[in-house]
């Protein structure tokens, strides 16, 4: 008996000092600086377990399903067709493969964290805690493009779909009123209100459709796409159990609806549609002797980076990489989870795994009922049903049900993840202190809510899906760099940590998600770049600004 007190003594001991090495810590040596001042873990682990807070009632199976419901939506029923019929072609099935290798990497990495430092600030508090303040700041502040932007830009997707289901019944709404502002719409016959891109331009003359000839308005506001955002942050405001039971439900649908449409879609698959499967890369048509010497020999073959062949297939990557976010949004609920440490990493690989086989799946069967030139429209899925004839008109309504469901909860979760980034930045000083406002009955972040989903209703109203897209892409590519550094760092810096959940095969499956983004990063337009940029420097006007001067860890250390 004497034995096992003698062991229970020593373990405790070991435990205690355990929990002093967390506490005794401060910064790292790149923390020198007042830029890189990091927080302790043994602080995050505190954070965690505050009460008054966040309310934890979220099990699993919840967090599954919010991945699931944030990855699958804009991907399969938006983004898919796009990027199809503008970058990859058929070979955009490669693109969902390269795109699913990246996350599945970055995953990985997301899991570690999200199972040792349970806390609502995801990526931002996981920089924090490695690469120092101003590097959180920088993640922090790129997490807008990913949460606040991608609602804006499903709820577009959404709205597409919410028109076209409406005018099955006869209900119409304006088409100035369900665009961007500066939206040029032409009015097809037998496919309604598109809007008039190049592609599409050029699909109608094959057809011979004049352009010229057809109806056209030029859209004000994308009213239903502000609507849908508006409701979904009046949900999240009254609470995450109300919130998480109405994704379950709009999860069920959208997946049973994607099989379906899978099953059946094999039948009317024309494999001549995969032909070409990765169509050639646009080239200059200039003869050669216009230019002369070496100069024109490579002039005249020049290609379009990005505009299909292998360079389209990574662009098309980087383009629907924003299909695949989601599961990182369920670190943002790490806080309101039952059990973190077990369920974070089933929520996040679980969510992803699933959500990959479907996109494929999805992709191989809707580029081969309908040519990729003709998919370039908000609601693709629609007219795959659509060129299954007639017979396969019951599935239609079905169809878009299962798109208005599943953008639905891609929205909740987008519009969920972004308060509690907001909360915890708050928390840290960095943020005034209205957005760590927690309502007294709900227990949610109402503050931050309010405003995430005031401004993306806003955005939601302007801007075209394109430039929304490509913005929310490449903030996700920046964040899921940084995250799989972090790994790196703190397997260095603190090996004696405990994690609940490890990584495999470190460094090489962080190096791989670091490098897989980085690569779709630069494939991405240069004006998208050029937007990132600007917003980044925006932001650090504000952290130098605001957030220098109010953050608690500095006025931690200077005591």
């Amino acid at each position: 008996m004497n034995v096992i007190k003698y062991f229970v003594f020593q373990k405790k001991t070991y435990v205690c000092i355990e929990n002093l090495k967390l506490y005794q810590e401060t910064v790292t040596p790149m923390s020198k600086s007042k830029l890189f001042l990091t927080k302790s873990i043994g602080q995050l682990m505190d954070e965690s377990k505050e009460t008054g807070g966040l309310k934890r009632s979220l099990s699993a199976l919840n967090l599954t399903t919010l991945g699931i419901g944030a990855i699958i939506g804009a991907g399969i029923f938006v983004l898919t067709g796009q990027a199809a019929a503008q970058y990859a072609g058929p070979a955009i099935v490669i693109s969902f493969i390269i795109s699913g290798l990246a996350c599945g990497f970055a995953g990985l990495c997301y899991a570690e964290f999200a199972s040792m430092i349970p806390i609502a600030g995801s990526a931002y508090t996981y920089s924090y805690a490695t690469l120092g303040e101003f590097f959180a700041w920088i993640i922090g502040w790129d997490l807008i493009l990913e949460y606040l932007f991608a609602a804006s830009t499903v709820s577009v997707g959404w709205s597409g779909y919410v028109v076209s289901f409406l005018k099955d019944f006869n209900i119409i709404i304006p088409p100035q009123f369900t665009g961007a502002s500066g939206t040029v719409l032409v009015d097809v016959p037998g496919m309604g209100w598109k809007e008039l891109t190049e592609a599409f331009g050029q699909t109608l003359a094959a057809s011979g459709i004049s352009v010229d000839t057809l109806p056209r308005v030029t859209c004000i506001l994308n009213l239903p796409a502000m609507f849908i955002v508006a409701l979904v942050s009046t949900l999240l405001v009254i609470g995450i159990r109300e919130s998480a039971n109405f994704n379950n439900l709009m999860v069920i649908t959208k997946v049973s609806v994607i099989i379906l449409f899978v099953a059946i879609g094999f039948m009317f698959v024309k494999a001549s549609n995969w032909t070409p499967f990765i169509p050639p890369n646009k080239v200059e048509s200039t003869p050669i002797a216009e230019y002369g010497g070496l100069w024109g020999w490579l002039k005249a073959y020049s290609s379009e980076f990005g505009k299909f062949g292998i360079s389209g297939i990574l662009r098309g990557a980087g383009v629907i990489f924003f299909a695949y976010i989601g599961f990182d949004a369920v670190s943002t609920a790490a806080q309101e989870a039952k059990n973190p440490q077990r369920d974070m990493p089933i929520g996040i690989l679980g969510s992803l795994g699933i959500s990959t086989i479907l996109y494929i799946l999805v992709a191989v069967v809707l580029t081969g009922i309908v040519s990729y030139t003709a998919l370039n429209v908000p609601d693709p899925v629609a007219v795959g049903v659509d060129a299954m004839g007639k017979s396969m008109f019951w599935l239609r309504p079905i169809v878009k049900i299962a798109a208005i469901a599943g953008l639905s909860s891609v929205i909740l979760v987008m519009l969920l993840g972004q308060p509690r980034i907001f909360y915890t930045m708050s928390k840290d000083g960095l943020l005034p202190p209205m957005f760590s406002k927690i309502h007294p009955k709900f227990k949610t972040p109402y503050v931050s809510t309010i405003i995430t989903g005031s401004v993306a209703m806003v955005i939601a109203g302007i801007l075209p899906i394109r430039i929304l897209g490509e913005l929310v892409s490449i903030g996700t590519l920046l964040a899921f760099i940084i995250v799989c550094i972090s790994v790196l760092m703190l397997r260095k810096s603190r090996p004696d940590i405990h994690r609940p959940f490890k990584t495999p095969l470190v460094p090489l499956v962080p190096i791989l998600g670091a490098g897989f983004c980085l690569v779709q990063m630069i494939a991405l337009p240069g004006d998208t770049w050029l937007r990132l940029i600007v917003w980044m420097l925006l932001g650090f006007a504000i952290y130098f600004l605001y957030g220098r001067r109010h953050s608690m860890v500095r006025k931690e250390n200077s005591n």
